[in-house]
């Protein structure tokens, strides 16, 4: 199985992220053998409106199934309608869906209105119960992700309350891998024993503090890169539970 892993689009009605989104999209069509998966993990909008998620469903458009989780950009009733078809909603937008064998649950970390990220109790019970009916392999996604990764920008805002997460993962060996964003920067760790892949952003790049630019102001663009091109994650998940994940930038 390969999966694609996308993360913050940040779709603002302006035709710089269009572009850039649209250029994955195109990547992904042109592969010379179709892929199994995408996964986009949150801050699909950039400002929660209707019409983002309405441009993010066009642009989005792939053969296989295209699996969505909301960011802290995102308003979780406009993503209902928008790219759910679903009503008008506040509550935690949790989702699950098996493909091919694989199931992947896609959890809501956001807190509305604010960039931090917290898994309610109600999504990590829905998580457990979801992960409790079979034994094959699963993905957890999610938006923020639950541990430090170096770059303090997004290390200030990550997802709170991770050692509930972990409890919930120490009861389910299935889980594969952990999949995030948030962070705009490819990046690969673990929590709580499982592999942690984060998407880099499709609309801009992060910076280490040990790279030039990395202590901007904000009136100067802050710790960010914006002419990084695009890029994703592929993920291969081989026939021994194992998960491989490759970087790719996309020319524009």
């Amino acid at each position: 199985m390969i999966i694609a892993h996308l993360s913050d689009l940040h779709l603002d009605g302006g035709t710089r992220a269009e572009d850039r989104v649209a250029a994955v999209m195109g990547y992904l069509r042109g592969l010379a053998e179709p892929i199994d998966a995408v996964v986009v993990t949150g801050d699909i909008a950039d400002h929660g409106a209707a019409e983002e998620y309405a441009r993010a469903a066009e642009l989005l458009k792939h053969p296989a199934p295209v699996l969505v989780c909301p960011g802290n950009h995102d308003v979780r009733a406009a993503f209902r309608t928008g790219l759910l078809d679903l009503p008008a909603s506040g509550e935690p937008i949790d989702l699950a869906q098996e493909v091919g064998g694989v199931l992947f649950a896609l959890c809501d970390s956001t807190i509305p209105g604010r960039g931090a990220g917290f898994l309610a109790d109600e999504t990590l019970e829905w998580l457990d119960g979801v992960l409790s009916g079979g034994d094959g392999p699963a993905f957890v996604a999610f938006h923020h992700p639950p541990v430090e990764v170096g770059i303090p920008l997004v290390d200030a805002i990550r997802q709170a309350g991770s050692e509930r997460l972990a409890a919930v993962l120490g009861r389910h060996p299935r889980v594969t891998a952990l999949l995030a964003g948030h962070v705009h920067t490819g990046a690969a760790t673990t929590f709580a024993g499982v592999p942690l892949r984060i998407a880099p952003g499709v609309v801009s790049g992060s910076l280490l503090p040990v790279e030039p630019g990395a202590d901007r102001g904000w009136a100067d663009g802050g710790p960010l890169e914006y002419d990084r091109p695009p890029a994703l994650l592929l993920h291969v998940l081989h026939d021994d539970g194992r998960v491989t994940s490759h970087h790719r930038t996309v020319p524009l």
